[in-house]
């Protein structure tokens, strides 16, 4: 099946804010507009209460108690045992347990809980790699360039489905991908077995914050990564998956999505995960009751902000149709391409 994106207007707002002190005047609100906060403040009894604190939104300095609350390492570790995760062999391994709201029905992790744990054990390989600065998965060096990561191709192949209360392993590791990208990838599998569940690969590349276009990997941040990439591969891509376009003319048509805010990260646009719902619930019912998903391929062409309003097309792949349930996905405008087997 095959599956597009199309957004009709684009708009993104970021917006740094100070706290003032207890005694500070509010000066030069933005647009008038005052934000209300409650804060939990401790007593002299170690008792927390609650207190309304008032301050104007400001783009003068950054709030720096998230990097206390977060204590984000500043040097290279090994181990992290609050996130149970080691290095090992230069990749970044897991202990995960899969939770009760990770499954669907049939008890087993649903494709999203296994992409967004994709997305978590990046993350923490970054954390704990020593370079993580405030942003999502941003080193010290994008920072200072305005920089963001943003996945551009995913392949995910999955075997078998973890189940409820199951504890997996999940190794992560990265390298080169031409001369302004990086490669990420990733293995499930169960940790009493031993059994492989699922490989996933995945192209991420650079854009500016700020104009929102796609950016040169500057020499001090392929210094900070480059120590880090290892040449193993998790799918090897000999002849990649041209995804076709699709037009309103597609069997099945899901129209009008809006982003909700739950959809947007940090970076202030839909969160590539949250595309993948959107794109399955296109697929009819009684498809997705017969066969389970066994691999997914998805382009990420353009991003999608808070504005946008999204129309989702999906289509059967006839060439794969008697050798597996294949479709063709597109979220329109053009935003993500996705091509999707069902076993």
């Amino acid at each position: 099946m095959w599956c597009s994106l199309f957004s009709s207007t684009s708009h993104f707002t970021i917006i740094k804010c100070s706290i003032p002190s207890d005694n500070q005047e509010f000066k030069n609100p933005i647009n008038g507009n005052v934000v209300k906060l409650d804060l939990l403040k401790s007593n002299n009894n170690g008792h927390h209460v609650v207190t309304k604190t008032s301050f104007s939104p400001c783009d003068e300095t950054l709030y720096n108690m998230s990097q206390i609350r977060q204590n984000i390492p500043t040097k290279k570790q090994l181990v992290d045992t609050y996130r149970q995760g080691t290095i090992v062999e230069g990749a970044y391994r897991q202990t995960v347990v899969i939770r009760s709201y990770e499954v669907g029905p049939d008890k087993v992790a649903t494709i999203e809980s296994i992409l967004n744990l994709l997305q978590e054990t990046a993350l923490n390989h970054v954390w704990m790699s020593g370079l993580l600065s405030d942003g999502f998965g941003a080193t010290h060096g994008m920072m200072k360039n305005n920089l963001i990561w943003v996945v551009s191709r995913m392949q995910v192949q999955i075997d078998h489905y973890p189940i409820w209360g199951e504890v997996i392993e999940i190794d992560t590791w990265v390298g080169a991908s031409g001369k302004n990208g990086m490669r990420r990838d990733w293995q499930i599998r169960s940790q009493a077995t031993g059994l492989v569940f699922a490989r996933a690969t995945s192209t991420w590349v650079m854009m500016n914050q700020q104009t929102r276009r796609l950016s040169k990997m500057p020499e001090e941040v392929r210094a900070e990564i480059s120590p880090w990439f290892i040449s193993k591969q998790a799918i090897k891509e000999e002849n990649p998956i041209k995804i076709e376009k699709l037009d309103d003319t597609a069997k099945y048509v899901l129209l009008n999505l809006k982003p909700k805010r739950s959809d947007l990260d940090m970076n202030h646009h839909v969160n590539n995960v949250k595309y993948v719902r959107w794109m399955l619930e296109t697929i009819p019912d009684q498809f997705l009751e017969s066969y389970q998903l066994s691999s997914i391929v998805l382009e990420y062409r353009r991003e999608c902000g808070s504005m946008d309003i999204v129309q989702s097309l999906c289509e059967p792949d006839e060439e794969g149709f008697l050798k597996q349930m294949d479709f063709l996905s597109h979220l329109v405008k053009g935003h993500l391409a996705i091509h999707i087997c069902l076993r």
